[in-house]
């Protein structure tokens, strides 16, 4: 029988979590009714926090669970059987947890229920803000709650549940008609590209974003039910900045993930799903900057709304987007529909629907200031600056939601056909590229006025320095590319313009941070990031815009008709050991390498031999790294991942000594294809960025050409497919790879020296007698493309028999290209984080000051709308 025991506490568990989260949504708009606070009663405010806290320890059963049936290959379960397998290491377990839908589902109300606890924490010592805040928050906790429910009412669905068992999710299979218990032996596995380290914290880190847009939204929605149109900027402003640099640093590790994984050969690919998360980014920096501008000069405040309503209505919509299934084939990582896809629209709609509405009604209560925004204020820059990433981000939300325009023509009765451009990057970037000019320099002016008084005189003082250096060093860096100094010469106008927008806004925030040493260091956050984000100009403009293709085919001939131009054009052809001169390096490749546990660095395949278990092989002689041996021959070695397959290619510089060795990655999954992750050589300007184009089949079996057959005594020399080799003898052999010896079995190999181009081999076919009949254990050479059969011997006249079969020389297409300065855009992205982390501290500070009281003489006039 199926123990299902926990599968039960992990389904109730949602089930209580769903009930506490509605209980908790109530009982905290109760505590927000104005009567409940007029008469100081925490009853209700205590049964919200007592629901919440039961939604939050059943959250963590279900986890609990979740993780269980993972761990313990409970493949009766379809949500293990579907994403995890026997041989997946405890880290990329983790992954699989969030690898599906509801599992990220789940990864998002974990965040919340931790963000929730901390905003109860501070409710305690400032309560005004608790009960409208957490009423929201715990509404949004009972629809997320809700897509994990796996509740089926008559044809309503709600919810798909991770614990569903496998016989009840794949009703039709015969295997079940048959045994209604069964549970395979194995998992499908992870996804073959998931299985990386930045997949264990890229998500948490993007779902903690995602969690974290919520924070600030609930506070606005707070400000105007309550009425308190002002007061929610203080609190909101520090959570603002922690979701965006949240979110940010979750961006840019799904980039570097995918430049080290996938083999587009780039970081970004303008696909709808990252799409979907840059976009809300924008907008919630967009409404950073005018929240700063309304705690300043009193202007903004409804921008300020509309862009923090915005930027979590957006997240819901990027939900929408990527697990509706609405994408279909635009999209090459999205979530396939679960039938979820009216229940997404429903938590889209709500949420939208109560936010327009709410803001629209408060809309003339909400104070503005009559004061006019000068040309040389801070606050106007900033404005300008929130306008402009509003721009981008809608430039990216049109095009991305094409296919949301045909799905929706489409439902009304009208048929669409709208497009996506053929080419998404040329697209995107024609539009986006100029978006980070105006950012590069809106963020330098708008500092510089930030800081100094708003008057042209101050301004002019304030911008001469940046602006020399500016031009001295945009001077510099193009004449040195025309010198050849650089890989490419810079003299694309529109790049040039970049360039110069990303250094202006360097100095003139170096400026910024200079000045504010004498007064206090963390004043200077916003110019920290402000220096970040043009770093980050900088290096996208030199890695993508110059990125420099160096394994052109010389050859003249074409690898296949069957193979696209971009493959014939931009890859070498390296057969094994045998090298080629590309660019400045001499390149050859020399053999396919595995991970084998407990030994550093991969292992050639040659000293690997295989067994009936994919994941056990026997070492076919001593496993050495760095002089150091590991095992000896004929341990039993364990493969991590016997279907990824490592090509070891040598670099070697033609005009100098210098070489270096990369070990590229690919396998052939049977519903994917050749799936081909590169390997990468950082040099302090530059990454050399190197990955398989295509290998031969290794599903197809190989040919071998007619056998050979050669009678030979030791000592003497002989010549196979144009190689010399050297019959040294035979020699008895108490054991055989993959073979069980009995009593009376007899063994013997022969020992045989082959001199190839690169290296000699050393190659021991086996003959044996087992149980009464010869058996033979063959050795293939696969660097020369021979496999020698030990035949028979002739125990009278002392001779032995071999048979030598050649075949086409192992090979690899492999693209290489170089990624200039791409260091900078790394290094943009961490300095941009400090700066935020510096304006989360200053924020956290300044609301832990109580507020000055103000002379009336000092009040400022506003008045409504």
């Amino acid at each position: 029988m199926i123990n299902t025991l926990i599968g039960d506490i992990g389904h109730a568990s949602v089930i209580v979590a769903f009930v506490a989260a509605i209980v908790s949504s109530y009982a905290y708009f109760m505590a927000s009714r104005a009567k409940v606070e007029a008469t100081g009663d925490n009853s209700w405010r205590n049964l919200a926090r007592g629901a919440f806290y039961v939604h939050g320890a059943a959250v963590m059963m279900i986890i609990f669970a979740l993780f269980n049936i993972i761990y313990e290959h409970r493949y009766e379960y379809y949500y293990a059987w579907s994403h995890s397998s026997n041989h997946l290491p405890v880290h990329y377990m983790i992954s699989c947890f969030w690898e599906g839908q509801e599992g990220s589902f789940l990864l998002w109300i974990f965040w919340h229920v931790l963000l929730g606890l901390a905003l109860i924490r501070g409710g305690r010592k400032d309560k005004v803000w608790e009960a409208p805040v957490m009423a929201m928050f715990s509404f949004v906790q009972l629809f997320l709650t809700s897509m994990i429910l796996g509740v089926v009412i008559g044809d309503l669905k709600i919810g798909s549940s991770p614990f569903i068992l496998m016989r009840d999710f794949m009703t039709d299979a015969p295997v079940f008609a048959l045994d209604p218990n069964f549970v395979p032996n194995d998992g499908t596995g992870l996804n073959p590209l998931l299985q990386n380290y930045w997949m264990v914290i890229h998500p948490p880190t993007l779902f903690l974003g995602f969690a974290a847009t919520l924070v600030p939204f609930a506070f606005a929605m707070a400000g105007l039910w309550k009425g308190k149109f002002t007061e929610w900027v203080k609190p909101a402003l520090p959570w603002s900045h922690f979701a965006a640099v949240v979110l940010g640093i979750g961006i840019i590790m799904g980039a570097y993930w995918a430049y080290e994984t996938l083999n587009f050969g780039g970081y970004w690919n303008w696909d709808p799903v990252e799409n979907a998360v840059y976009i809300p980014w924008l907008v919630l920096v967009g409404a950073i900057h005018t929240m700063i501008a309304y705690r300043r000069g009193k202007s903004g405040l409804k921008a300020s709304y509309i862009l923090v309503i915005a930027s979590f209505l957006l997240i819901l919509y990027a939900t929408f987007l990527t697990r509706s299934g609405i994408l279909g084939n635009a999209s090459v990582h999205s979530f396939t529909d679960l039938g979820l896809s009216g229940q997404l629209f429903a938590y889209l709609a709500v949420f939208a629907v109560l936010a327009v509405a709410l803001l629209a009604y408060r809309w003339k209560s909400i104070p503005t200031t009559q004061k006019e925004l000068a040309t040389y204020s801070g606050e106007f820059w900033v404005f300008i600056g929130a306008i402009v990433l509003c721009l981008a981000a809608f430039q990216v939300l049109f095009t991305t939601s094409i296919p949301v325009y045909n799905s929706f023509m489409g439902f009304i009765g009208f048929e669409s056909n709208a497009a996506l451009p053929a080419d998404q990057i040329a697209h995107y970037t024609k539009f986006q590229l100029w978006g980070g000019v105006a950012v590069a320099v809106i963020s330098g002016i708008g500092q510089l006025l930030w800081w100094r008084k708003g008057n042209q005189g101050s301004f002019l003082d304030a911008i001469t320095l940046p602006g020399m250096l500016t031009l001295l060093f945009a001077s510099l860096i193009i004449v040195l590319s025309k010198l050849g100094v650089l890989n490419e010469t810079i003299d694309n106008p529109v790049y040039i313009t970049l360039l110069v927008a990303a250094l202006f806004s360097v100095f003139a925030n170096l400026s910024i941070i200079l000045n504010l040493l004498h007064k206090k260091v963390s004043l200077s956050g916003g110019a920290v990031s402000h220096i970040g984000i043009a770093l980050m100009l900088i290096g996208i403009l030199f890695s993508s815009g110059y990125s420099n293709i160096i394994s052109q085919n010389v050859s003249g001939m074409v690898y296949s008709r069957e193979f696209s131009d971009d493959i014939n054009r931009d890859n070498v052809l390296l057969w094994r050991n045998s090298p080629v001169e590309m660019d400045k390096y001499s390149v050859s490749y020399h053999g396919q390498f595995q991970e084998i546990a407990g030994v550093p660095g991969y292992v050639n395949r040659e000293l690997l031999f295989p067994t009936a278990d994919e994941y056990k092989a026997i070492a076919r002689g001593p496993i050495k790294a760095k002089d150091k041996t590991y095992f000896e021959t004929g341990d039993t070695l364990e493969v991590v991942s016997p279907e990824n397959i490592y090509y070891q290619v040598q670099y070697k510089e033609r005009d100098g000594d210098k070489s270096f060795t990369l070990y590229p990655r690919a396998q052939v999954n049977p519903n994917m294809g050749l799936l081909a992750s590169p390997d990468i050589k950082h040099f302090a300007d530059k990454d050399l960025y190197t990955h398989v184009s295509s290998i031969p089949d290794p599903n197809e079996e190989k040919e071998w050409g007619e056998l050979q057959e050669y009678e030979v005594t030791a000592g003497d020399t002989i010549i196979l497919n144009d190689y010399v080799a050297v019959f040294n003898g035979i020699e008895p052999i108490q054991q055989v790879p993959g073979v069980a010896l009995e009593p009376g079995d007899v063994a013997v190999q022969a020992d045989m020296k082959i001199f190839g181009e690169r290296k000699n081999y050393h190659a021991h076919p086996v003959l044996m007698i087992k149980d009464q009949m010869l058996g033979r254990v063959p050795e293939e050479v696969a660097d020369l493309g021979l496999r020698i059969t030990f035949l028979n011997i002739d125990t009278e006249n002392n001779k032995f028999k071999l048979g030598v079969n050649a075949s086409q020389k192992d090979y690899i297409i492999l693209k290489a290209m170089e990624k200039p300065f791409v260091n900078v855009l790394w290094i943009g992205t961490i300095v941009m984080s400090i700066g935020f982390v510096m304006a989360i501290i200053r924020r956290n500070d300044e609301g832990k000051k109580k507020p000055k009281a103000a002379a009336p003489k000092e009040k400022r006039k506003v008045q409504a709308a």
